[in-house]
């Protein structure tokens, strides 16, 4: 896999149906191999009233890439705790450290 071991990713599971819920998780890689990672990092949930709120625990996930991931490279220099998932009036969704860091993930959730 040419995901490297250290690199930090936001990770992005397709929905199959526009009432799924939005799947987010953003971390840290410990380990991959051709077909999976192993990382370290945040489950993001989304809420019809609280918006997209990170779950408060740091978790280890494994997750098998597939035609429903979108994975995303993070900068080294952005640190994973300080990152929030953020409406943007007239834009969509965007991860941001709020400092330098915006990844703007409009395409996978509400427009509004």
């Amino acid at each position: 896999m040419i995901i490297e071991i250290g690199e930090k990713i936001c990770v992005i599971e397709r929905r199959h149906f526009v009432e799924d819920p939005i799947r987010f998780f953003t971390g840290q890689v410990l380990g991959s191999s051709e077909n999976a990672l192993r990382i370290t990092g945040y489950v993001w949930v989304s809420d019809i009233m609280k918006g997209v709120t990170r779950k408060p625990d740091l978790t280890e996930r494994i997750i098998y890439p597939n035609d429903r991931t979108n994975i995303n490279i993070i900068p080294k220099v952005v640190n994973i705790d300080e990152l929030k998932i953020v409406l943007v009036p007239g834009k969509g969704l965007c991860v941001t450290d709020g400092k330098e860091f915006n990844l703007d993930i409009s395409e996978f959730g509400v427009s509004k």
